[in-house]
């Protein structure tokens, strides 16, 4: 079955609805959907931190949002195809935000017969069926460092289609650290 739709769950930055019951089983998520975030950190990490990549280009969420894993992925996948591609291993990226809230779906049925079939929205607490992260505005949600000028023009414009993957209105900011 494919993924609901993003419009489907609630856009707002808030604490996540946690339900308490007098059967303490029932107060919490028995099972927690695998990760589709494969990897934080790729590129040459040892460069990055010795300082040997002094065009960093970063991706700023403006508004509070919720990012669901299979879009930060696609993301993520996107950028690091294209950069080792055209920049030939000089360059470092890193996912900034991590999913850890976990997305719940309350199932309904459909046909004739089903509204005997199901309580519908009565003590509805819905199966788990995905992850997201939770940011706040300003947050950072991808680096990209380069070793030159021309690599850091190409991160700009990657993260720049980048954006239309995510949910928020986002920014790129471009920093030359030495």
């Amino acid at each position: 079955m494919a993924l609901r739709k993003a419009v489907a769950y609630s856009k707002r930055y808030t604490r996540p609805f946690t339900r308490f019951s007098k059967v303490k089983s029932k107060s919490y998520i028995k099972t927690v959907p695998q990760k589709k975030l494969v990897k934080m950190k790729m590129g040459k990490l040892k460069l990055y931190e010795q300082g040997q990549l002094p065009f960093v280009v970063k991706l700023i969420s403006k508004e509070p949002a919720q990012l669901r894993d299979n879009a930060i992925e696609a993301a993520r996948q996107y950028i690091n195809n294209k950069l080792e591609k055209f920049a030939k291993d000089q360059f470092y990226i890193e996912v900034r935000i991590a999913p850890h809230h976990i997305l719940r779906e309350n199932k309904m049925l459909t046909g004739a017969g089903s509204d005997r079939m199901q309580t519908g929205m009565q003590l509805s607490f819905g199966k788990t069926m995905g992850r997201a992260a939770l940011i706040a505005a300003e947050q950072e949600i991808f680096i990209v460092a380069a070793n030159t000028e021309k690599n850091a023009k190409l991160a700009q414009t990657l993260l720049q289609k980048v954006k239309a993957k995510l949910p928020c209105a986002t920014r790129i900011a471009i920093l030359k650290l030495n």
